[in-house]
């Protein structure tokens, strides 16, 4: 395996050893087996689309492995005066270790993959976010100590986020349940997939478009944005249709009553989660926001230190 695109890249087994290993490295952080493990390599970092948390995790992941980072810009460089990705992707690998992309289509990084002698990341695509969501199980597994047959509860837009979490939490054995409103629904293509995953792993796929129905006994309930990046100009019309979606106090009193809250964030707090989900006891969402550099740096680790088999 050179290259992390998709959940779908990662068997079963993988995605437990990456947590596995992203726990291990949580709690012994100055180990001398992982903290120059990457010491001489160096990740470039594409951006596409703006970011906070993936930028930082990123660049601290590679620091604390020993490497270092080099932010790439499309309009600092010939690619924003046309120079192809495959002429592009050729080069950058004779400099660096490994390219970790944020980008639009899922096609783009599919071409850096297929073009470029390094690995590639992907750190987020109109499809896909596989580095959200092994951010999400490290998170649900601190919480609960397991993962096989704990029900999570995704309520909101199906994008991204939601296609990786489905596909992860599927491959981990866990009940997921989707709610999104009609026409919001998550890829055709992705629901097969995470429909066969989990009756392959021992769990089960809900989708609905009644989030108390997927929230209800639930020990884990997550959402996300209504209007993602490139989608701002239809965030008036996404507020109507997304009426009755929000994670409110009343909708959390569905779930069980050791239910966790979860969101990637960004969060607009008052749209698609209430400010007393997001800020109250129940809410694990900074943790979750930390995880992103260990399950980073597991994937890093595997990918350019000790790849698997």
């Amino acid at each position: 395996m050179k290259d992390l695109l998709a959940i779908a890249d990662l068997s079963p087994e993988r995605i437990t050893d990456l947590i596995d290993l992203a726990l291990n490295m949580k709690a012994h952080p100055g180990a001398d087996w992982h903290r120059h493990a990457l010491s001489g390599k160096t990740l470039g970092l594409l951006f596409d689309k703006p970011s906070t948390r993936t930028r930082i995790s990123f660049e601290v992941a590679m620091n604390q492995l020993g490497g270092s980072a080099l932010m790439i810009s499309r309009q600092d460089s010939q690619l924003g005066r046309g120079e192809t990705v495959p002429d592009t992707a050729r080069t950058l690998s004779r400099f660096l270790d490994g390219i970790m992309i944020r980008t639009f289509g899922h096609d783009i990084i599919v071409e850096w993959a297929r073009e470029a002698g390094i690995p590639i990341i992907n750190g987020l695509t109109d499809l896909s976010h596989p580095c959200q969501a092994l951010a999400d199980l490290l998170t649900m597994r601190e919480c609960f100590g397991t993962l096989a047959g704990i029900a999570m509860a995704y309520v909101g837009d199906g994008n991204n986020v939601a296609h990786s979490l489905m596909l992860a939490a599927a491959r981990a054995g866990m009940d997921v349940r989707v709610a999104t409103p009609k026409g919001y629904e998550a890829d055709p293509e992705v629901t097969r997939m995470t429909a066969d995953d989990a009756k392959a792993c021992g769990g089960r796929l809900l989708t609905t478009y009644d989030p108390v129905k997927a929230v209800d006994g639930a020990q884990v309930v997550y959402t996300d944005v209504w209007a993602s990046m490139g989608q701002e100009e239809s965030h008036d019309a996404r507020l109507a249709d997304f009426d009755g979606f929000q994670v409110n106090e009343g909708l959390m009193a569905h779930a069980a009553a050791d239910a966790v809250f979860m969101h990637c964030l960004p969060a607009h707090r008052g749209e698609e989660v209430s400010a007393e989900v997001m800020d109250g006891p129940r809410s694990v969402v900074f943790d979750q926001a930390e995880n992103r550099l260990h399950a980073q740096k597991a994937v890093l680790f595997r990918l350019l230190a000790e790849p698997w088999d």
